[in-house]
């Protein structure tokens, strides 16, 4: 199922499902949020790093890939299409990446005041930045 959807978005753009694609893909897949070093290390016996930088660079830019900005770094995960919506928590102690529980009221808040300025949302990213569960106790 999930590689249908893919082969379409690619195919849309006129690229096909490579291997190194398919494998990029797969690495993404029901994962937490991933630096581009944490997927070039997994990647490193079956796709050359260089292959990774290219296939991260169209999955964004077609909307397979969200870039989730945490201050002067960046993670990725697959996008809405292949996951629930969901929003964020960054660790600031530990560095880690949590997905929040979906909550259909804050989506609604968000939607009704972009429309109240006048806009029409497409989409949303939502992080929270604080400590964690485990950075809590041990800095309690």
């Amino acid at each position: 199922m999930h590689y249908k959807t893919l082969r379409a978005l690619l195919k849309k753009n006129g690229s096909s499902l490579t291997k190194p694609r398919k494998v990029v893909f797969d690495l993404l897949f029901n994962q937490k949020p991933q630096t581009m070093q944490v997927l070039i290390g997994r990647a490193k016996d079956r796709v050359d790093r260089a292959s990774v930088y290219r296939a991260m660079e169209l999955f964004e830019k077609l909307g397979i890939v969200n870039r989730l900005n945490i201050g002067w770094k960046y993670k990725f995960e697959l996008s809405d299409v292949f996951q629930e919506h969901h929003h964020h928590f960054h660790c600031t102690n530990c560095g880690t990446t949590f997905s929040l529980e979906p909550n259909s009221m804050l989506e609604t808040m968000i939607d009704t005041v972009a429309a109240k300025s006048g806009h029409s949302p497409r989409g949303h990213q939502l992080e929270v930045y604080g400590l964690c569960a485990d950075c809590q106790r041990r800095t309690a």
